[in-house]
């Protein structure tokens, strides 16, 4: 039975630092224990036949080679092998700051009672629907959208009718662990809020973009915000395979990256959209600098997404500082190449899901990429005979329609800052 809303519950008071966005690269250290490593294993099949059957395998990616994990006696073993090749697995960090008196963990999937929110279409809503007294969201019906993130709270009553998938790609005993998504972290549920938050089952609580999509909350990053590349990667190529088994259209929903580029990652990108699937991922939180774009965003498959902050600059939206900026030597082409920013949407104080069943505000890049994913599914559920390609096209044309002149770095036409713009519901 479905909890009350109490109103007056104690509301979490986090605000997400710029940093939410993964500030440290893919290798630019591991917090592993150094009895255990996460490892590449490639080389001859008949070679990599034997190591799968000495070390076990977490996952296979082909010609790319196997995963897998190893003590530290087993990791020089393999590094003395002439007829492997190995390489560490590398691990993203996450780093979460946290504002005020909330708490930025979770226990679990919370059923507690929760409030009212103070706002049920918050400012990026508003934008994004171009629409600044609007009451609620509609969309997105039959279009999956994976957010790949620290888990969600599934029984959160604003999301909870709309998750139809809950995974878990970061245990140790298994690679894939269906129906478990904890968030601990809160980073997922928020993000999963702006994407599809349905406003509950009394309509008294906040809205996504696409409410009527579903939710596939797939838990990539670990309690303390850290996960490992092939887990990502594995997750990214799973989202695109249940996409062609089920016959949907999905969205895979990205607020994570790094400064480095990840062979397996990008890969596996490659995959999904190969298999038509959309894949949407933040920017980063690098800015204002220019080519501070993080991987995957930077990946020319997948589509960029830079911040926008409530406040006008130029009769325009203004570019977040923090958010990363793209290459301005390919500025004002329109087209997109790798480390360029595509579009830009809504990621300074956006108001969302909370893990502990109520609402909270954060900000970063991580923000504003699921107001575009939602806006993805929206479009998408309206079209369904669309390709990944065509659905991209249409998220640029409408970008077009509100060019962004606001923040450093932003300029008439495509720029190194916004992209192609700020794309909007009309």
């Amino acid at each position: 039975m479905k909890k009350k809303r109490i109103l007056g519950s104690a509301v979490l008071s986090l605000a997400m630092g710029v940093s939410m966005f993964a500030t440290g690269a893919f290798g630019a250290g591991s917090s592993e224990s150094h009895d255990t490593y996460r490892v590449l294993i490639q080389g001859p099949s008949s070679e990599k036949a034997k190591a799968r059957e000495n070390y076990g395998e977490r996952w296979d990616f082909g010609n790319d080679g196997f995963t897998t994990e190893v003590n530290g006696k087993q990791y020089q073993a393999l590094l003395n092998n002439k007829n492997i090749e190995v390489s560490r697995v590398e691990e993203l960090k996450v780093e979460a700051r946290v504002e005020g008196n909330g708490n930025a963990k979770g226990k679990g999937d919370y059923t507690a009672q929760a409030s009212y929110p103070s706002d049920q279409t918050p400012w990026g809503i508003q934008a994004i629907y171009n629409d600044n007294y609007i009451q609620y969201t509609t969309g997105g019906d039959g279009i999956k959208v994976a957010v790949l993130d620290t888990g969600i709270n599934r029984n959160h009553i604003d999301l909870t009718d709309n998750v139809e998938q809950c995974k878990d790609f970061t245990q140790s005993y298994s690679s894939l662990v269906n129906g478990s998504c904890t968030d601990r972290q809160g980073h997922g549920t928020h993000v999963a809020g702006t994407a599809v938050a349905n406003g509950g089952y009394d309509g008294a609580g906040v809205y996504g973009v696409a409410p009527q999509a579903e939710l596939w909350g797939y838990k990539v990053l670990g309690d303390d915000g850290s996960g490992y590349s092939d887990d990502i990667a594995g997750a990214i190529r799973h989202a695109a395979d249940e996409g062609v088994r089920t016959g949907s259209k999905v969205v895979i929903s990205m607020s994570l990256g790094s400064s480095g580029k990840d062979s397996l990652i990008s890969n596996a990108v490659s995959y999904a959209y190969s298999k038509g699937a959309l894949v949407v991922a933040a920017a980063g939180n690098s800015g204002p600098y220019a080519n501070t774009i993080g991987y995957p965003g930077a990946l020319t498959q997948a589509v960029a997404v830079a911040s926008l902050d409530n406040t006008f600059v130029n009769g325009t939206h203004k570019v977040s500082d923090f958010s990363s900026r793209g290459n301005p030597n390919t500025d004002g082409d329109f087209y997109i190449q790798e480390k360029d920013v595509e579009v830009a949407a809504p990621g300074g104080g956006i108001y969302s899901t909370a893990v502990d069943g109520n609402y909270t505000t954060m900000s970063g890049t991580s923000m504003a990429t699921p107001h575009i994913s939602g806006l993805a599914a929206k479009l998408w559920s309206s079209n369904k005979s669309w390709s990944n390609a065509q659905i991209r096209s249409e998220l640029q044309r409408r970008a077009k329609l509100y060019d962004i002149k606001g923040g450093s770095g932003a300029a008439t036409g495509d720029d190194y800052a916004s992209g192609f713009g700020f794309p909007r519901v009309k």
